[in-house]
């Protein structure tokens, strides 16, 4: 699908392409193109002379890769967005920019949230937007807001987890789902900085390029800034989430030795029994209660006296507890 964006008094108005005559007809700022079709790059190139990268090129890591300028002076840039999922994981969709003839060209193979919401304010702002560098720029600023967003989403699930892990009943049942929970906000926490850390190189290649003038510069600065308070957060969950994992896991041990010690004090408790059971078992010709007529129940009283002094004794100490 391609989606065309043209500034009308002001406010960057959304244009839906369905026909080549169609994006003839338009002078956009930005074209962005979602999961877009053999035809629909066919189309672009023949109107604006852009060749746009296939899926292969754009998950290259390597620097030279994702920011580079074309021999023909256009320029090339492949940064990562944050998607979260309701039914399944996070996820990381890198999106690729080219910047050619005052126009900003993105292609991706979802629709991203953060691409919706610089969409709705820029109807709602005039004046917000003046040409395709503060559209791209406004994406960045959006895209640090989306990811302080699912941050404070972190924040209040670990709070849950921490409150469950400190109740006073914890079991097993509540380990697994606190573990389960705590590894989920593990991995979006990591994705959002290792998102963050590709927005910075994006931002910094722009500014060393020399690309801005000078409000773009300060608000390339701007969301610099606000990724380097990103980065204090992130850091601060990695280590509330090895507090919750250690805690989780110390409890898991604690259940574990109070089995443990249950089998224990039982192993001592019919130890005496045992012995007495052993001793009345041995093969002797001459066993003084061996006639006795109250010699049976006399070694069953036995034992079991034997069996329940130790355990009152524990509880006594208080080791069954």
């Amino acid at each position: 699908m391609i989606n065309v964006f043209v500034l009308q008094n002001g406010r960057l108005n959304q244009v839906t392409i369905e026909s080549r005559e169609e994006l003839e007809s338009v002078a956009p700022v930005w074209v962005d193109l979602t999961d877009p079709s053999e035809e629909e790059r066919v189309w672009v190139k023949a109107k604006y002379n852009v060749i746009l990268p296939g899926e292969d090129e754009v998950q290259d890591i390597e620097a030279s890769a994702r920011y580079y300028e074309a021999e023909n002076g256009d320029l090339h840039l492949r940064t990562d967005f944050l998607l979260e999922e309701e039914d399944g994981p996070s996820r990381v969709i890198t999106v690729a920019f080219i910047l050619s003839g005052k126009i900003l060209f993105s292609v991706h193979n979802d629709d991203l949230p953060v691409f919706r919401l610089v969409r709705m304010r820029a109807r709602s702002r005039p004046g917000s937007i003046e040409d395709y560098m503060d559209v791209l720029l406004d994406l960045y600023a959006t895209d640090a807001e989306y990811s302080a967003d699912s941050l404070e989403g972190i924040y209040e699930s670990l709070e849950e987890v921490s409150t469950r892990v400190l109740q006073k009943e914890f079991t097993d049942q509540d380990a697994a789902a606190a573990l389960n929970a705590i590894a989920h906000e593990e991995d979006l926490n990591g994705r959002i900085r290792r998102n963050m850390m590709d927005t910075r190189r994006a931002v910094s290649f722009l500014m060393r390029g020399r690309l801005l003038n000078s409000d773009q510069f300060e608000e390339a600065r701007q969301i610099l800034r606000d990724i380097e308070s990103l980065d204090g957060h992130t850091s601060f969950l990695f280590d509330k989430v090895n507090f919750l994992m250690d805690a989780t896991v110390g409890f898991i041990n604690i259940n574990q030795n109070k089995i443990i010690k249950i089998f224990s004090v039982a192993s001592v408790a019919f130890l005496p029994p045992t012995l007495i059971a052993s001793v009345y078992g041995m093969n002797f010709d001459v066993l003084p209660e061996l006639q006795w007529r109250f010699g049976y129940p006399f070694a069953i009283a036995l034992m079991i006296a034997c069996g329940v002094a130790p355990l009152w004794y524990f509880r006594r100490r208080g080791w069954l507890k």
